[in-house]
């Protein structure tokens, strides 16, 4: 009965079925705010993840629901008319809908915990592969460029070892005879292609010396570039990871099949609506009519009272009036007044007198 906002004197007088209709309404109110703070708990659980914060803040929350519902509920009173009843209840219908929502919802985060995480794992997988295409577009150019200077550089020996290669053959052709001058052995011909194959040959080493150290500069770059990318992909992993704060929880419910969480709401908004509906369809009754009387009787005092005041203020001027015209027609009361009125006068005339003595 507390918990109804119902007036516990009146009450107490009443039949055992008023007071129990009464009491349902009361329950009602009471496991809508436990119902409120359960769900506030779990929602703030998602976003401070510390359990005594979140149950502090939940046990305010439903606090608060609760004397939302309870103000709803008693300020709701039956009227000789539906329309009057149904326009009053009007703006409290619309406070429980919201209210209904509020609740709701984080519940059904917790209802559908675990389809949700499937839904979050997804998203974190396409955030894994979207962060990692973003942070390898910042670096693949550059490796690219690298590998391209290493690819010349490797082909730039590869046409000097071809080169040489030739050379080779062009002057042991010579020597054997296949070749050239058809000469078998190794004439003054053999001799001039050899040292065109050696000095090749030294170039090649020289350029497979520039080259190697080149490369190992350019692999070293690659090598650099590529320990960052995987620093930042791996400095940027926990941020997705922790994907799963209140605000995408939310945003994964809406990716579920709506249905289930309609219901969920319309049964909240069935709780929060009952007692409000109660009272509107349910008949006047034994503490409607106390009630009435208590207000009436107050209503009633209190405009008695206020029109007496008004015909004793009435009254009382009517009967200033009388008096003071009756006073301003006797002689002895005009006499005093002119007799008072000329000694002032006087003293004004001295007072300027004097004002204008002393500023000369």
């Amino acid at each position: 009965m507390l918990c109804s906002g119902a007036d516990s004197h009146i009450l107490d007088n009443c039949s055992n079925g008023e007071q129990n209709k009464y009491a349902g309404v009361g329950a009602t109110v009471f496991f809508t705010a436990l119902m409120a703070t359960i769900a506030c708990s779990y929602a703030l659980y998602t976003v401070f993840d510390n359990i005594f914060t979140s149950i502090a803040f939940g046990l305010i929350w439903g606090l608060l629901i609760f004397n939302l519902d309870r103000y709803i509920v008693s300020t709701i009173k039956k009227r000789n008319s539906a329309l009057d009843e149904l326009l009053q209840a009007t703006p409290r219908i619309l406070l429980a809908v919201i209210i209904a929502i509020v609740i709701s919802k984080p519940l059904e985060l917790k209802i559908f915990e675990k389809e949700i995480n499937q839904v979050l794992l997804e998203q974190k997988n396409e955030l894994t592969l979207a962060n990692q295409n973003q942070i390898a577009a910042q670096y693949n150019p550059k490796i690219e460029d690298l590998k391209s200077q290493i690819s010349n550089l490797q082909a730039q020996i590869d046409t000097k070892e071809t080169e040489v290669n030739a050379l080779y053959d062009t002057y042991i052709s010579e020597a054997e005879g296949t070749a050239g001058t058809m000469k078998l052995g190794k004439g003054p011909v053999y001799k001039e292609k050899r040292e065109k194959h050696d000095a090749a040959l030294k170039d090649l080493q020289n350029l497979k010396t520039e080259n190697k150290a080149k490369i190992e500069l350019l692999e070293s770059e690659i090598s650099t570039l590529q320990n960052k990318y995987k620093t930042r992909v791996s400095d940027s992993q926990p941020i997705i990871d922790n994907f799963d704060g209140l605000m995408a929880r939310v945003h994964a419910l809406g990716q579920l099949p709506c249905l289930p969480s309609f219901f969920i709401f319309l049964l909240f908004l069935a709780i929060e609506t009952s007692p409000i509906f109660a009272k509107l369809i349910s008949p006047k009754g034994e503490y409607d009519y106390r009630l009435e009387d208590q207000e009436t009787t107050v209503k009633t005092w209190t405009t008695q009272k206020v029109r007496e005041r008004d015909l004793l203020l009435k009254t009382d001027n009517d009967i200033n009036n009388k008096v003071y015209t009756e006073i301003a027609d006797e002689d002895d009361v005009l006499a005093h007044k002119r007799k008072k009125a000329k000694e002032l006068m006087q003293l004004q005339a001295e007072a300027f007198f004097k004002a204008q003595k002393n500023a000369l």
